[in-house]
């Protein structure tokens, strides 16, 4: 399974390739007043507007820093509605991909009700990398394209 490596300040995540769309570089962000925290903007990605979530913000309360490294990664997701959507995840130090097997990931025996999109770890080089599910992360983002 190929996998992307970033960084949410200090600590590595990863997310399975599967859903990556495009890794973009950073883009101005239309802000949108009265969301969450978490929620950076949207942009125009090829005439479709894009929401982004912070992932520095969402799980560690403070926003991604502005580096050359800073990116968008896109990823396609199936809505409420059953449609496809697309995803802005902003994250840090997004320069690497790796192949793992699917028994590499092991789960950490404890689940977080506040992040139930945090998945298992894998080890790389002595690191621990904590998975973040995709197909979990929409759900807990009550912002996103609904059924009206």
């Amino acid at each position: 399974m190929l996998i992307l490596l970033f960084y949410i300040g200090n600590v590595m995540y990863t997310i399975k390739c599967d859903n990556v769309r495009e890794i973009a570089p950073m883009v101005m962000l239309k802000e949108i007043p009265h969301t969450p925290d978490f929620f950076a903007g949207f942009f125009n990605y090829r005439g479709t507007i894009v929401p982004v979530i912070d992932l520095c913000q969402l799980i560690q309360g403070c926003p991604c820093q502005m580096r050359l490294s800073t990116r968008i990664i896109l990823v396609d997701y199936m809505g409420k509605d059953n449609m496809p959507h697309i995803l802005g995840l902003m994250a840090e130090r997004v320069t690497e991909t790796i192949r793992k097997p699917k028994d590499a990931f092991v789960l950490p025996g404890i689940r977080s009700e506040q992040a139930p999109y945090l998945g298992g770890i894998v080890m790389e080089q002595k690191k621990m990398i904590q998975y973040i599910d995709l197909d979990r992360l929409p759900s807990c983002i009550n912002f996103l394209p609904q059924e009206d």
